[in-house]
């Protein structure tokens, strides 16, 4: 495993396991499994409703609590001061833990404008001790300034669909200059074209990987965090192993080349679901 080190200090895991769409009772043996193979990050969130399932998987496992990376989220609508607090109370119970080691808003959803008092509420979280690090997930550079403008606790990450066809090279750029982590969604595009392009598949026959562990290579490369998913035990392993291979500069550019800006989720400006 690589580790980033986070802008409070915090190490954390640079390849996650996500289970977004993984419904709770499959989620217990998914990540039971990831463990296993030796995945120590985990991300999950409140409107996955798998909470409970990771959470039994945790208190099956023989893996220490220190040598884990617990991340979930406050959904759109348990946004704002009071009822943030209450939703980090809920998560918690449903997973089982005393506290998470990094808690992130889901959506900025600005046209509610209540992103900047719900962040608020996660810096009392994390100024009590209850977390270890907060964050956001979605955010434009827009909606980060105004964090960094009226908060004090600087996010160290900011979770964003990313992947071969949507680099988001601008807003990458604009984290790196404020010691913000990037950590990719979707970053194998769910499965989706880049992993039939022939750019990609000609990189992974020159080093006898699956496209989809080249992608995974880029993004670590690059310097994301990255947690794909998947509840077959074969994958599961498959995206595991892309410690042991390096891209060459050569073959990194032209997987960036291959920028778009294709999206497979919701542009966060116009992401107004609760």
């Amino acid at each position: 495993m690589e580790f980033v080190t986070l802008n409070n200090g915090l190490k954390m895991p640079q390849l996650g396991f996500g289970v977004w769409q993984v419904p709770d009772e499959e989620a217990t043996p998914a990540v039971s499994n990831a463990l296993e193979v030796g995945y120590r990050s985990i991300d999950t969130a409140m409107i996955y409703g798998n909470e409970r399932g990771v959470g039994q998987a945790l208190k099956n496992s023989s893996v220490s609590r220190s040598d884990l990376f617990i991340t979930t989220k406050v959904w759109n609508a348990d946004q704002g001061y009071d009822s943030t607090i209450k939703a980090f109370d809920e998560s918690l119970e449903r997973l089982g833990l005393d506290y998470v080691d990094l808690y992130l808003i889901h959506w900025p959803t600005p046209m509610y404008d209540n992103y900047v008092e719900t962040y608020k509420a996660m810096e009392k979280l994390y100024n009590d001790g209850r977390v270890k690090a907060i964050g956001v997930c979605n955010f434009e550079i827009e909606h980060l300034q105004r964090l960094l403008d009226e908060c004090e606790v600087v996010p160290v990450l900011n979770q964003i669909e990313c992947h071969p066809y949507l680099a988001q090279t601008e807003l990458k750029e604009f984290c790196a200059k404020h010691n913000i982590l990037v950590e990719a969604w979707s970053p194998l595009m769910q499965g989706g074209d880049v992993l039939s392009d022939p750019a990609v598949e000609e990189i992974a026959k020159a080093h006898n990987k699956t496209s989809a562990q080249v992608v995974l290579r880029w993004h670590l490369q690059n310097g994301s965090v990255v947690i794909p998913k998947s509840v077959t035990p074969s994958r599961i392993q498959e995206n595991f192993d892309v410690f042991d291979f390096t891209l060459t500069e050569t073959e990194l550019g032209k997987i960036n080349e291959l920028d778009n800006g294709t999206r497979r989720g919701a542009h966060p400006n116009d992401m107004d679901k609760r």
